[in-house]
């Protein structure tokens, strides 16, 4: 994407509502318009052994996750970093807001749910299931709202998204309604995973996979021309890149992603409610991804990490209002540290190494 965008030297107006797919209005005399590094470019431009340091360290992390925290809230952390990460495919790399990606996670949940309850097959493949629903049902929705943008695009996903909160409410038969699916089972060939510790451990080649996934997506062709839609969609469509079709594509993965998280969250709580469903949930995985940086997958991991972390400890200890706690930290993330935990520490890195090569 930056090698064919570098052929063009002219800027062009912003897409609109009111001018989807039509013609274009260029102004040559305008130069293009320069934007700072990315904290993307930034890691991707880092020695490989930086990159492969952090790969370690976050495998690390991650096996040695349930050894440090209750492992209940060690398989939490690892479904709403997958939940947020198809967040941040959408918001930091394609520049689309989704307030309704509960639609997709909780959508999993109950069909994770159901096909383990009444098909009994093994978790994994009642997860992948789950997904495959989530991306099916991502397919109609993104059709539909990727031909909008800005506020309209957060609307039209938050509208289907309460569409199918209130049929999973009136469907009882299927959903049993507010008192929500239970004893969902977490059956792998015969073996005992009641314990949430060795549950963790089964779950989390998924997670890894997800996440695998979601690095392929941002660090392939694909991704790029995706950044390129995000900053200029005009300028990517003048280029021949058919704009709703990659916006659509990516919708969907998100959606699979999503399903994957909320699939493994039906079977660690072993119970799915409506709350898997509410728009809150879709607002909680957009404050993670503010909380660590919007536009990098490291960045939703620690969000998840974070949030998740903060409101167990207040919940065991006994304090009511978390909602007033995490929403004072997304305010002060949002004032203070506007790139996220990640983003800030990525660009403070970059700074420290730029002053390093310069030349006293």
């Amino acid at each position: 994407m930056t090698e064919r965008s570098d052929k063009s030297s002219v800027d062009v107006a912003p897409e609109t509502p009111d001018t989807p797919g039509g013609v274009v209005p260029q102004t040559p005399e305008t130069p293009a318009r320069s934007r700072p590094p990315s904290v993307l470019g930034a890691v991707a431009g880092a020695p490989a052994w930086v990159r492969y340091a952090l790969l370690v360290v976050g495998l690390a992390v991650a096996l040695w996750l349930p050894n440090g925290l209750y492992p209940a809230v060690a398989v939490d952390i690892a479904c709403w970093a997958l939940f947020a990460v198809s967040v941040d495919l959408l918001l930091g790399y394609t520049g689309l807001l989704s307030f309704g990606h509960a639609a997709f996670w909780g959508t999993s949940a109950y069909v994770t749910g159901l096909v383990a309850i009444h098909a009994g097959l093994p978790f994994p493949l009642a997860v992948l299931g789950g997904a495959l629903a989530a991306a099916a049902l991502a397919a109609p929705i993104g059709y539909l709202a990727v031909r909008r943008t800005g506020i309209y695009f957060a609307m039209v996903t938050l509208a289907f998204a309460q569409m199918i909160y209130f049929v999973a409410n009136e469907w009882r038969g299927v959903t049993r309604g507010e008192n929500g699916l239970q004893g969902v089972p977490r059956e792998l060939a015969g073996l005992d995973l009641s314990d949430e510790y060795y549950f963790y451990y089964a779950a989390l080649p998924i997670v890894l996979a997800g996440l695998f996934a979601a690095w392929r997506i941002v660090n392939s062709p694909f991704g790029r021309v995706l950044v390129g839609i995000r900053d200029n969609p005009a300028r990517a469509r003048a280029l021949g890149y058919p704009v709703h079709r990659y916006k659509l594509t990516v919708f969907v993965l998100s959606g699979f992603i999503a399903g994957l998280g909320g699939g493994l969250f039906a079977i660690g709580h072993r119970f799915v409610s409506l709350d898997v469903l509410h728009w809150t949930t879709s607002g909680k995985a957009v404050i993670m991804v503010v909380l660590g940086g919007i536009g990098t997958l490291w960045g939703g991991l620690l969000g998840a990490a974070v949030l998740v972390r903060l409101e167990d400890w207040l919940s065991f200890s006994g304090f009511d209002m978390i909602g007033l706690v995490t929403g004072g930290l997304f305010v002060l993330v949002v004032l203070l540290f506007r790139r996220g935990i990640w983003g800030s520490a990525a660009a403070l890195a970059q700074r420290w190494g730029a002053g390093r090569r310069r030349p006293h």
